[in-house]
């Protein structure tokens, strides 16, 4: 395993615009490779657009989610791939024979598809269903998994997906920015977005309060540190339909260090070496290796009701209602 250049993407999307959205990864793509990456990520459904999915029907979201691999947007992306000789990571609604409906999101390269994985846990649409497998491949000679948005919240899957191999996750949201039970959290008002150039300060503060950066930074190093992992996070910046997301795009290491984040409000990158030697040095491979599994395996593996309540997506609707 050797030394691997990567970036890490943040963009505003436009619902539904696959072809805007593809255009605006074509962009960065580019610009990343220009630089020396082989690999970029981009947010949840970056392709298709992320919150206007909640008032879809069945029908509507049978109409926007694709095929994969042999979906439109699959096609375009592994032709952007190829033009730029870099790997590329992104996110759209898929569809299977059966419609069947999912939140996947991709690896491809030149060659075509590399690693699919399908939501554990989604909410966004009642249409959508789960899936049911971690996600391991290998990308440049490193082990590489994805985790979408609220599965990184579950830290089971991420240490899952550790114990499978993995070195590196792919951990593409749309989050932040929106209530929750927890103290300081809430929307974040568009307005301050529509007059960044007059006052970006004012909207710094709230991107970067609880309503959105000081809370990502309460668990997202963690992941990478009690596993001993580099944790790759995309997220969008600017409005996904009504709601504004403030980006944070970020490289953490295994030592739970942010080595690169976003932090303009422009569709942005950044990029960052992953070193193969912080994988052991880091305290989250001594632990791993220190488990006793005898312990606990009766305990994590119990029975139980799985249950998702999620306070923003209920205000979100009533506030389109």
């Amino acid at each position: 395993m050797e030394k691997l250049k990567i970036s890490t993407a943040q963009f505003e999307n436009k619902s539904g615009d696959k072809e805007y959205n593809l255009s605006v990864i074509d962009n960065l793509a580019a610009k990343a490779a220009a630089e020396g990456s082989k690999v970029i990520a981009f947010h949840e459904c970056s392709i298709t657009g992320y919150t206007f999915a909640r008032n879809l029907s069945k029908e509507q979201m049978l109409d926007l989610a694709e095929y994969i691999p042999d979906g439109p947007s699959i096609r375009q992306l592994i032709q952007i791939a190829a033009k730029h000789n870099i790997s590329i990571l992104a996110g759209l609604f898929e569809k299977d024979l059966d419609e069947n409906i999912y939140k996947a999101y991709v690896c491809v390269d030149k060659n075509g598809l590399i690693a699919r994985h399908r939501k554990l846990h989604p909410f966004i649409n009642s249409h959508i269903k789960a899936g049911n497998s971690y996600t391991v491949f290998d990308l440049n000679g490193w082990k590489c998994g994805i985790l979408i948005c609220y599965d990184n919240n579950v830290i089971e899957n991420v240490r899952a997906t550790v114990l499978l191999g993995a070195d590196v996750i792919f951990m593409p949201h749309v989050t932040m920015c929106t209530p929750s039970t927890r103290p300081g959290a809430g929307f974040v008002d568009p307005a301050l977005w529509k007059n960044r150039e007059n006052d970006p300060t004012s909207l710094r503060l709230e991107f970067d309060g609880m309503k959105g950066r000081d809370w990502l930074m309460k668990w997202l190093p963690s992941r990478a540190y009690d596993n001993g992992i580099y944790a790759v996070f995309s997220n969008p910046i600017g409005m996904d339909d009504d709601q504004l997301k403030n980006g944070c795009s970020m490289i953490i290491d295994p030592f739970g260090d942010i080595l690169e984040e976003c932090r303009s409000f422009d569709d942005s990158f950044v990029s960052t070496t992953l070193i193969p030697e912080k994988l052991k040095q880091a305290g989250g491979y001594r632990y791993t290796k220190a488990r006793r599994p005898e312990l606990y395996r009766e305990i994590i593996g119990q029975q139980h009701q799985s249950e998702l309540n999620v306070a923003w997506l209920n205000q979100g609707n009533k506030k389109n209602s």
